[in-house]
């Protein structure tokens, strides 16, 4: 295989599908690796690193594209601006790309669309299932970590007011008030960020054993009882509430967005669409000043008035969708990133260095578009094509 490394043209996203350390893993491999110049900036890796690492720095992204049989991305493919063309355009038909796409969002539909059209068979780092096997190509928890370290950071800009408890010779100031909402990887990860910066943390899941581990991090553990038949899917992961019980879930949190100072939203169904959890009440329910981070957003985001890769003031309270969170940790959130997708193009080969293992459940999982077709489930199900 020619594996292509794009230059990543999202703004503001510095990270690249590959280090050159395993730009050497992919070769070793047995694949030849083509890295367009300047895409391991963000990480401070230059052309001359990835070629002595054994790839070949192309300079021109229509001849990158153009000549890959696999391309391997970090963010969805997108329009390219700087020569006017969609990056699914410029693959070859019949191509292979890796990368999270996604699909099931309401914003990536028209992009899912162009890559069946164009016969590209794709794969969704976002579709990796949670099995043991697959851990070290589980992309999705590795940047769930990095998410869940940086919204933090990221809310405590944004919020107006102190974090910790702050005194002074004029009084106390009392720390700012965290509600981490889903509290999976990213929600922990948060979780704990927001004690070390001092805050009241408090933690929600609809999963029983989420919440434990949310307390045991020191956050406050705020609970709805629902079965475990509704809530949790095979593996221990959330599932998608039927409607009324939804409806159940908002109410319940509705009093603790309405005090909170910042909100980290990161509940997810795993290969579907984010729960909307916080309506346009609740937002208007919140003091002036505070904050949402909506970290589900590629997902479909867990607030209605979340706004896909922007930061909105609604009543004087900043929604926040940015999508490139881990992107703000460029080094080790590459780095991490890297290594699985190596291990999954690893597996994805581990038959025929030319034709994926269809056979394999990971790779079955992670399968999109093939064939002129979307093989893509909660995809087809959130574009009423199932």
């Amino acid at each position: 295989m020619k594996i292509a490394i794009p230059r990543e043209i999202m703004s503001g996203e510095r990270r690249v599908a590959a280090t050159p350390e395993t730009v050497r893993k992919l070769i070793a491999m047995g694949h030849e690796v083509l890295v367009e110049t300047g895409a391991g900036a963000g990480i401070f890796a230059t052309d001359d690193d990835y070629e002595l690492s054994g790839a070949r720095v192309v300079a021109d992204v229509r001849e990158l594209f153009a000549t890959a049989d696999l391309v391997l991305k970090v963010k969805q493919p997108i329009h390219n601006e700087a020569i006017g063309r969609h990056e699914v355009d410029l693959m070859r038909e019949g191509a292979y790309l890796v990368t999270f796409l996604h699909p099931a969002a309401p914003e990536s539909h028209e992009m899912v669309r162009r890559l069946r059209d164009r016969n590209i068979t794709s794969f969704t780092m976002d579709g990796i299932p949670r099995i043991t096997r697959a851990q070290r190509m589980d992309a999705l928890t590795s940047m769930s970590t990095c998410t869940g370290y940086r919204a933090v950071l990221h809310a405590a800009m944004l919020l107006p007011r102190f974090v910790p408890m702050v005194g002074t010779a004029i009084g106390t100031i009392k720390p700012a008030e965290v509600l981490v909402v889903g509290t999976g990887v990213v929600g922990l990860q948060a979780v704990a960020t927001a004690k070390r910066l001092g805050a009241v943390v408090r933690g929600w899941d609809i999963r029983s054993a989420a919440r434990t581990e949310a307390g045991s991090l020191g956050a406050r553990v705020e609970g709805f009882e629902v079965s475990e038949a509704i809530a949790i899917a095979p593996g221990g992961y959330a599932k998608a509430l039927p409607p009324e019980w939804l409806s159940r879930e908002r109410q319940a949190l509705a009093p603790l967005v309405a005090k909170s100072d910042i909100v980290i939203l990161s509940a997810l169904v795993p290969g579907a669409l984010a729960p909307r959890l916080v309506t346009q009440e609740m937002v208007q329910s919140m003091r002036p000043g505070t904050v949402i981070i909506d970290v589900s957003v590629d997902q479909g985001g867990n607030c209605e008035a979340t706004v896909a890769g922007r930061e909105v003031v609604v009543n004087d309270v900043t929604v926040s969708g940015i999508q490139n969170i881990p992107g703000g940790l460029p080094v080790h959130s590459t780095w991490l990133y890297a290594n699985n997708m190596a291990h999954f193009v690893e597996n994805l080969f581990k038959r025929d260095l030319a034709l994926p293992d269809f056979e394999d459940q990971i790779v079955r999982d992670a399968l999109v578009t093939m064939g002129r077709r979307i093989h893509f489930k909660p995809a087809l199900e959130a574009m009423g094509e199932e």
